[in-house]
Order: structure tokens, then C-alpha cells, then sequence
């Protein structure tokens, strides 16, 4: 059995192990979904290199639609990143967004959704990058799984050891501001991942869109944990 359906079966059995990443209320709360592809012509080149209207478009949508969170992101080929050369290689620019973003105030609580341990974590300090990070391992019934929390605040890593145990629902972090979160609108960036491959407080977010089939076998998808009903523009 292939490491997807470990996991997946694991979430299956035991349901009571999974739980939150953000205070989530799904008889009150509402999602709306943030398509950040070229598709979205709201998101102007002056928006994307504007930390403040990229945040003003953020909040506009979340208040007009009534929702507490924005939420997507995972395997979608966003345009978003031609703002920031961090993104940029020789052949191929990385377009590909790895995780599930969720858009809220700075200062929203972040949860540990599993039991494990912090595997490492650092201020990935660039334009354009998750800015504060923290890298969970979780050991579920043997399969390894790794959990990145990006774009939160720096107070999030006071304090911070490797192996220090966490617990499920236990606040981990808060979401940082676009000050110190690499130039972002609040949010959060959040990646689940099998295999570290060697790296510390760091892992891509963001890949060629060529390897989308490489980046699946080893990034399965956030919803899993999250498990958030559908958002209200979904479809």
C-alpha cells in the first residue's frame, strides 16, 4: 500500500486524532475560495506588488460574501508570483502552489492538528517566501508525515526546540503580518508532506508546474486534515 492510501486510511480509522488548524465553526462559519490563477483579472500587477491592496481585495472579499476564512491553493497554477524573483529558475519559473493557503486577520490563532513533534523551523526571511516557519513530524501508525505552518508571525518561533512535543489542538502560532510574513496579505500556508528530503525549516511551497505529477507523490492533500465544507463560490 502506497503512502496516499496509508494516510488516507488512516484518517478513516481513527477520526479522533485529527484536529484543528485554525478555530473553525462549520454550522457559523463560511469560506470563500480565492482563485489565484490568471483567471482572476481582479489580480492586477499592482495589486500583486502591493502588499496593502492585495490585503484590501482580501478583506473586501471576506466581508461582501460574509465568510470568517479564504481558502486554495493546493496543486493550482497561480500567476501571482511573477512579483518576486524568488520564484524564478533558469528554465522553468515555479507556478505551482504545493499547499492550501487560508486568509484571515494577522493574529489568528494556528493549531497543531496532530499529535507529534517540531522538526524544525526558521524565518525564511524573502520577498515572496513563507517568512516565520514551522515543520511538525507526526508518526502515524508508522507512517512519517511532515506538516508546515508558513507565513506566520515571528513570535511564533519563541521558544521552539527540536522534538519538543505538541499535541493535537494545541496553539502552535498565529498568523504573522505582511511585515514579517514575506510580503504577504495575513495568511496562512499549510503543507503536508511525506518525506523532508534532508531540509530544515524550509520545504518548497511552490514548484514547476512541469513536475506537478513528482511534487503529488510526495505533497498529498491538505483537505484531508482540514476538512472544511465546500466554499460558498465553489463550483
Amino acid at each position: 500500500m502506497d503512502r496516499h492510501a496509508l494516510f488516507a486510511n488512516y484518517i478513516n480509522n481513527h477520526p479522533e486524532a485529527i484536529g484543528k488548524v485554525v478555530d473553525f465553526d462549520a454550522d457559523h462559519d463560511r469560506l470563500y475560495h480565492f482563485d489565484l490563477t490568471a483567471a482572476n483579472k481582479e489580480l492586477t500587477a499592482e495589486v500583486i506588488n502591493r502588499p496593502s491592496m492585495f490585503s484590501q481585495l482580501i478583506n473586501e472579499k471576506l466581508i461582501n460574501n460574509n465568510c470568517r476564512y479564504g481558502i486554495g491553493g493546493y496543486m493550482e497554477h497561480r500567476t501571482i508570483y511573477a512579483f518576486s524573483s524568488h520564484f524564478d529558475t533558469d528554465d522553468e519559473p515555479r507556478r505551482l502552489h504545493l499547499g492550501v493557503d487560508i486568509w484571515c486577520d494577522s493574529g489568528t490563532p494556528v493549531y497543531a492538528p496532530l499529535d507529534g513533534v517540531v522538526h524544525s523551523y526558521q524565518d525564511n526571511n524573502n520577498i515572496g517566501d513563507y517568512g516565520p516557519t514551522i515543520i511538525l513530524q507526526h508518526n502515524l501508525d508508522g507512517l512519517t508525515l511532515y506538516s508546515l505552518y508558513g507565513h506566520l508571525s515571528r513570535t511564533s518561533l519563541d521558544g521552539l526546540s527540536p522534538g519538543k512535543l505538541v499535541f493535537k489542538n494545541q496553539q502552535i502560532a498565529t498568523f504573522g503580518t505582511s511585515d514579517e510574513n514575506g510580503h504577504w496579505p495575513p495568511h496562512l500556508h499549510f503543507q503536508l508532506m511525506f518525506d523532508m528530503e534532508g531540509k530544515q525549516g524550509d520545504y518548497p511551497g511552490v514548484g514547476k508546474f512541469s513536475e506537478k505529477e513528482i511534487w503529488q507523490k510526495n505533497i498529498p492533500d491538505p483537505g484531508l486534515i482540514l476538512k472544511f465544507p465546500d466554499a460558498v463560490n465553489a463550483g
